[in-house]
Formats: C-alpha cells, structure tokens, sequence
C-alpha cells in the first residue's frame, strides 16, 4: 500500500527559511507514515487575473498540479506585519482558482506558523485559517501550530527541538487521519 502523498508549502523565499526548516524536518520525522515533498514558490508570479487562463503560468500550473496530486497539504507561514506572508497569499489566490473547481477545494490541510516572537505567529494562522476556509479547503481542527521563539529551534537547516516537533508530528497524524476519514462525497457515491 502506498504512503499518502503530502504538498508541503512554505511561505518564506528565504534560503534560511525556518519554515522551509520546519517543513524539511517534517518530512524526514515522517517518511515511515508519509511522502511529503515541498514546493518551493519562488516562480509564482503575481496573481493576475488576465494570465489566469485555461493555460495559465507555468509555476501556477505545476502548484495546482502538485495541490491536485496530494492526499493533503502541509503549509508553514512566517508572520509579517501580524499576517501570513504576502507570497503564500498570492499563492492561495492562485490556488482558489478557477472558481469552483480549485484543486485545494476540499483538500485536507495542516497549518502552521512561526515567529522569533512569543506568539509563533498566531495572527498569521488565523489569517491562513481564515483564507483557506474561504477557498473551501478542509483544514485540520486542533490545537494552533504556532512556533515561537523559531530562531532558537532551527539550526543547520532543521528543527531541533524535540518537544516541538513531537507536537507538529502529531498535527501531521490528524492531517493523516482526515485523509483516511471518508468524505461526504464519498460517502454518497458509495
């Protein structure tokens, strides 16, 4: 049987991301119950709606692919300016589209931010949460994942504190379990 296929998003261009850090570690504390593969956002162009066609942008095709082809979605936020960052919004907003048959309609997603900050980036999550329930993505009810202080957790590239990976691997086993939960459409259709 195969793993689940995971669509891993950060929202930072950084090389020194801590949230690509975070998504990077994710997927190796996982790879006996997922595959999860991140994709990186730095060829999305702007959205805009006169290149959002049947053939759109290249970069704007692949992630809908990529969203399409996933079991679920893992995203990681940084916070600026107490929002999600402005590249994964215009992300979301390609996302979205077409209207009514976006790819991320529907899909199971996994949330998470951080911030050097105490509160991890709590706007910026509920920002996210907020978008994403406006698309119609099935986001994973339970506690908030928010890392604060990220700067003292990630070192060479990797999250190093146990106790907060610990709590995001288990955000990916909810993430997991509502993948293997029956829908109401498939429900129906049985």
């Amino acid at each position: 049987m195969a793993l689940p296929v995971l669509l891993a998003i950060s929202g930072s261009l950084r090389r020194g991301s801590y949230n690509t850090a975070i998504l990077t570690t994710l997927g190796e504390a996982i790879t006996d119950k997922a595959a999860l593969t991140v994709f990186a956002l730095n060829d999305v162009p702007l959205y805009n709606q006169d290149t959002d066609t049947d053939t759109p942008p290249a970069a704007v095709a692949a992630l809908r692919a990529a969203i399409g082809a996933a079991d679920g979605i893992v995203i990681a936020s940084p916070e600026y300016n107490h929002g999600m960052s402005g590249v994964l919004k215009n992300a979301l907003d390609w996302a979205s589209r077409p209207h009514g048959k976006a790819t991320l309609t529907g899909k199971p997603v996994f949330t998470l931010t951080s911030s050097p900050g105490a509160v991890g980036g709590a706007r910026a999550h509920a920002q996210l949460n907020e978008t994403l329930a406006s698309i119609g993505a099935r986001t994973v009810l339970r506690p908030q994942a928010v890392v604060g202080a990220v700067h003292e957790k990630i070192a060479d590239g990797r999250l190093t504190d146990q106790r907060t990976l610990d709590f995001l691997v288990a955000g990916i086993d909810d993430l997991l379990a509502d993948i293997a939960r029956p829908t109401t459409a498939d429900r129906e259709a049985s």
